[in-house]
């Protein structure tokens, strides 16, 4: 049955699949892989990618969406694309954070039914750790602007406060000068 659903929308993909430069697989509604591109292979160690076709998604790449917001279930139930941005995860058998913008797309089967999803993977791990460490830095230099306006404003008071002592020793001077000295 899976073999049958895998050809009949591997063929559907494989029009457009020159163009998908990201990693995609196809999956079925019990989200086992039917089929997928050269570079979803390529993200996969060898004992992972072995026999590939059969496993299920969530065994091979484990999203953080897997069990509750799984973009597959979503777009089938949307019956439309579904398009989730910043989703952590890891592939199966390593302990590296990957970060993806993940685009489901459904598939009908010969019934018209949607019996299955196109999953697109863009990795944006090096775009996403770019950008934390961009705001690391907004955040460190809004700290120091605040540390930096707190140090003005004492020393601002300070000067202010010295600027006091100084016009009365002047006023003090200027009566004692007079001679009458309070």
């Amino acid at each position: 049955m899976w073999y049958a659903l895998a050809m009949e929308n591997a063929e559907s993909v494989n029009a457009v699949s020159e163009v998908i430069i990201d990693s995609y697989f196809i999956v079925d509604k019990e989200r086992t892989i039917l089929d997928f591109n050269q570079t979803f292979y390529a993200m996969l160690p060898r004992s992972v990618g072995r026999g590939l076709k059969g496993k299920k998604c969530y065994d091979v790449l484990n999203l953080d969406i897997c069990q509750e917001r799984c973009v597959a279930k979503q777009c089938w139930e949307a019956k439309r694309q579904v398009r989730l941005d910043e989703i952590n995860g890891h592939v199966a058998t390593t302990d590296r954070t990957l970060t993806f913008i993940l685009s489901a797309l459904p598939l009908p089967g010969a019934g018209g039914e949607l019996d299955a999803a196109l999953v697109v993977h863009r990795n944006v791990t090096d775009e996403a750790q770019v950008q934390q460490k961009y705001q690391e830095m907004l955040e460190n230099e809004k700290r120091e602007r605040e540390r930096l306006m707190h140090i003005i404003r004492s020393r601002t008071k300070d000067l202010l406060d010295t600027s006091q002592q100084l016009l009365t020793v002047q006023k003090e001077l200027m009566e004692f000068r007079r001679g009458r000295i309070i």
